[in-house]
């Protein structure tokens, strides 16, 4: 009999170890490796639909700010309120997300409706209609991007409040799970550009 009892209390006492030990990587996996984010608002359309929801890789971006290293253009990041939102009142645990146009040293300036990078128009298959704003050209400092919603026109991103400071990066985009109809991973087409110049002439 006690060798049973004591059996039994061995198992129970095994079993809420194992609970323990998939609570503890769960909550692991949670804060530090992946989470899952909604979207709540409309500035990715049509890439990202309100109420999308998706899973975000959080190690990534440690790695590239250990190694010097900058998100790749194209890239859909979450990221924590800048500086300057908080100020007017963002949550400092919220989370906002955009992609990705510029890296520390390019020049960004956005006229007759496109994306201008370095002198050069930016092919962007996502955006489905011109810019209907002109901004001049911004140098991104070091250690920051340059943020976009692909919905550009309704967008609070960085033609309002500045470069992002890459220390504010959450994570990276990566794979939507629901609806379960758009299933899948998230893609970042390669960034294409053209001469400005070039189209100028076209268009004149």
């Amino acid at each position: 009999m006690n060798s049973s009892s004591n059996g039994q209390k061995t198992d129970k006492k095994f079993n809420w170890f194992s609970l323990f030990l998939w609570i503890a990587i769960a909550l692991f996996l949670r804060w530090q490796v992946i989470e899952p984010r909604w979207i709540p608002s409309g500035s990715m359309l049509p890439t990202l639909e309100i109420r999308d929801k998706l899973l975000i890789e959080k190690v990534t971006p440690r790695i590239q700010r250990i190694e010097r290293k900058h998100p790749l253009l194209g890239t859909i990041v979450v990221f924590h309120p800048p500086k300057q939102l908080k100020d007017l009142g963002y949550d400092d645990n919220s989370a906002l997300i955009k992609r990705v146009v510029g890296l520390p040293g390019d020049q960004i300036e956005i006229h007759d409706g496109a994306l201008i990078r370095n002198g050069q128009e930016v092919i962007e298959p996502w955006r489905k209609s011109p810019i209907n704003y002109e901004m001049e050209i911004v140098t991104i400092p070091q250690n920051a991007i340059w943020v976009l919603g692909d919905n550009r026109n309704n967008s609070l991103d960085s033609h309002y409040w500045g470069a992002l400071p890459e220390r504010e990066i959450i994570g990276t985009a990566i794979w939507r799970y629901w609806p379960i109809t758009k299933f899948g991973p998230i893609r970042f087409p390669t960034h294409k550009t053209i001469e400005h110049k070039d189209l100028i002439a076209i268009r004149s």
